[in-house]
């Protein structure tokens, strides 16, 4: 796929300084960028790399000046970092657009419909009454069951199942081997010491523009949805149990288990390996720090928690700062027993 540096400043709303004409044809970070490469700098600490780095062109922002001479042709946007993302997306949708057709051997079931410019890979199975939108792209080993719906521009990636009834937006990436709607963990204690299965009855829905991660699963409800909302981006290896509502453009790390029927606001960020039980509410704008332990709903908006369990951000890191200085503490707390017994020190005489 090859670009020229007028289309990508076009596409980015950027300002040239350079050569229009050159072909890019591929990306590379700034210190090992070669001819035909575009990169991109964004933080100052790698400014050094512009001026040795070969690749054809750098994207900068608005405010950068050069303290020496730069061979590569600059292309100035508001912010760089963002500017090469949508670079990025682009090359990937037209990468993906060369995927259409069926590859065999693939299964449909009866009454499902597919959109324009589909892509089925081998041995992809779609179930009944499923409805898929133009330009999806379900390659191989894919599982789809009954009643899935999928919407515009989605990609599913190797080995993923869909369980029935499950209903997705456009624009989605799941990536391999991700398992959405199965069964949530639902037991009812008996008197004997055993435990019943609850049947778990309800879908799960994911909106539009949300990426899930390689070996990420999501539980159906009990009754009802479980849910994720519009932009939201989940990290590989994420447990998300039944009745669980993310919401709008949360960010969720490697290795976190958010509990059944808890709700988490908007904007939030939980951190990787962040533990969070269940039937609790978490405000918009929240930040879960890594390893953190969350066991109770979170009201205020806009906190940043860490630990086990989880606090104030500078509660726990004033907590760290004392821990750390214990061993510390502990010599000088023998020192002083030490010179308190081996002092000259006598109690007073009584006077008669």
């Amino acid at each position: 796929m090859k670009f020229t540096v007028s289309e990508i400043a076009q596409m980015l709303d950027g300002t040239i300084v350079g050569d229009e004409k050159i072909t890019i044809n591929s990306a590379a970070k700034i210190e090992e960028g070669q001819p035909g490469c575009i990169s991109f700098l964004a933080n100052s600490k790698y400014e050094a790399f512009i001026y040795t780095t070969q690749s054809s062109a750098v994207i900068v922002n608005k405010d950068f000046a050069p303290k020496k001479e730069v061979a590569a042709t600059l292309i100035y946007v508001e912010n760089a970092y963002t500017a090469f993302t949508i670079l990025l997306e682009e090359y990937q949708k037209r990468l993906s657009r060369i995927k259409t057709g069926v590859e065999q051997p693939s299964f449909i079931g009866e009454n499902s419909k597919l959109g324009d410019d589909c892509y089925r890979g081998a041995f992809s199975y779609i179930g009944k009454n499923c409805i898929i939108g133009d330009d999806v792209k379900i390659y191989p080993h894919a599982y789809l069951g009954d009643n899935v719906s999928i919407g515009a521009g989605s990609v599913i990636h190797p080995g993923v199942r869909i369980y029935d009834n499950t209903v997705i937006g456009k624009c989605c990436t799941i990536f391999a081997n991700t398992v959405i709607g199965g069964d949530g963990f639902g037991f009812a204690p008996q008197s004997d010491g055993s435990y019943k299965t609850i049947p778990q009855l309800g879908n799960v829905i994911i909106e539009d523009d949300v990426s899930i991660g390689s070996n990420t699963t999501i539980d159906c409800a009990t009754m009802g949805s479980t849910i994720i909302r519009q932009g939201v981006k989940i990290d590989n290896l994420v447990q998300i149990a039944h009745n669980v509502e993310i919401g709008k453009n949360t960010v969720i790390a490697a290795q976190s288990g958010i509990s059944g029927s808890t709700t988490v606001g908007e904007q939030c960020i939980i951190a990787g390996q962040v533990g969070v039980v269940g039937h609790i509410t978490i405000a918009n704008n929240t930040k879960i720090g890594a390893q953190s332990g969350l066991g109770k709903s979170i009201k205020k908006e806009g906190l940043s928690l860490s630990g086990s369990p989880a606090r104030d951000l500078n509660e726990h890191l004033r907590s760290m700062a004392l821990v750390r200085r214990l061993p510390e503490m502990e010599e000088r707390l023998k020192d002083l027993e030490s010179k308190h017994e081996t002092s000259d020190f006598q109690e007073p005489v009584k006077q008669p």
